[in-house]
């Protein structure tokens, strides 16, 4: 079958994914009221996807600081540990692998979810165009403060309370969020980052944060279950830099240094076309001696033609997933996808997001 590179098997450090399709971090903002801890629906959903080699479970904030949209769920509180408990073992049960992506939004926020309706924190006070959700609804974000020196330890320590709270959740391991404009993302970017201390300026300075943040998870758990996600020319969020190239040739150099198990890399533009601005992603792959996840725009057959012709790993699959949580099934056989119901993305119950059927369940 032209699919089959797709359902080899692929060792990641010490574990073994039973195929190359990863299911991608998905915010589908369903966490308990007043609490952002999973729930049973959480746990409903994860199980019924668990099909995929590795799950990449949704962006979780590692404080309320760095939460920037409602529902979406937190690691830093005993009950939100207990809720991710439920989702990892349901995972497991099923024969599943799953990651927890540690997330920090930074600018990308509101004062009314931060903590004492204070100011989102970013490097620097820009504020990013654009808006967020809040119990009120769509708003505008708020201005941002930037932190100061003294304050970014206690952002590695929130980094380091949401590894161990993963571990004792029973996460596989965990992807740091780098990516999509959020706080890591802001320090990488020139556009965002307009520091002029040792977390500013050069290339070397910008990355710092990313790579102390990295090597705190390192403390957690071992490196071969440590990845990160980056997007190197995505515009998410209202985000620029000058010279994407010189700055991923930089970054991508430090991570393989680090040895850490893999970079997660949007192709392209977020949720948008693969075009990849003068950026050689192939270059990006040849550098970093780890695995490579694939993410962007891919079918089946693009997905498999990547691992064939070893540009990637394993591809990281969103939206399909979604509609379709038998999806690996679902390109075994060459079924059809079902569509996804956009107006169901985020929020709401178990409709759109539990209330979708496998390919067995839909032949009944």
């Amino acid at each position: 079958m032209a699919l089959d590179p797709l359902f080899q098997p692929f060792a990641l450090g010490d574990l073994t994914l039973k195929n190359r399709i990863v299911m991608a971090p998905l915010t589908r903002s369903r966490a308990s009221a007043g609490t952002d801890a999973p729930n049973d629906l959480n746990v409903d959903y994860y199980r019924q996807r668990a099909g995929a080699g590795l799950i990449i479970a949704e962006a979780t904030q590692i404080s309320q600081q760095g939460q920037g949209y409602v529902a979406t769920p937190g690691i830093y509180t005993s009950e939100q540990v207990e809720g991710w408990r439920k989702v990892t073992k349901a995972v497991h049960q099923e024969g599943g692998r799953i990651f927890l992506q540690l997330w920090h939004v930074g600018r990308i926020s509101h004062t009314s979810l931060q903590p004492n309706g204070g100011a989102p924190v970013a490097p620097s006070a820009i504020k990013a165009k654009g808006q967020t959700y809040t119990k009120q609804g769509r708003v505008d974000f708020s201005m941002p403060r930037a932190l100061e020196a003294e304050e970014i330890p206690g952002i590695i320590r929130g980094y380091l309370n949401a590894a161990e709270n993963a571990e004792r959740a029973g996460f596989d391991g965990v992807e740091l969020h780098a990516a999509n404009g959020y706080l890591l993302d802001q320090f990488l970017r020139d556009g965002a980052n307009k520091r002029q201390d040792a977390y500013g300026g050069s290339v070397d300075n910008r990355t710092r944060l990313t790579i102390e943040a990295l090597l705190t998870l390192c403390r957690v758990f071992p490196k071969e279950r440590v990845g990160i996600r980056l997007s190197p020319v995505s515009h998410a969020n209202d985000l620029e830099d000058s010279n994407p190239t010189a700055l991923y040739d930089y970054l991508v150099r430090e991570l393989d240094a680090l040895k850490i198990a893999y970079m997660h890399v949007i192709e392209g533009e977020t949720q948008g076309p693969r075009d990849p601005q003068g950026f050689d992603f192939g270059a990006m792959r040849k550098s970093f001696h780890g695995a490579y996840m694939a993410n962007n725009g891919y079918d089946g057959a693009l997905a498999a033609e990547a691992v064939s012709e070893g540009r990637a790993d394993f591809v990281a699959f969103g939206r399909a997933f979604i509609s379709n949580p038998d999806l690996p099934e679902r390109l075994r056989q060459g079924a059809p996808l079902t569509p996804d119901d956009k107006d169901t993305w985020y929020g709401g119950g178990a409709e759109g997001y539990t209330t979708y059927p496998t390919l067995e369940q839909a032949k009944a």
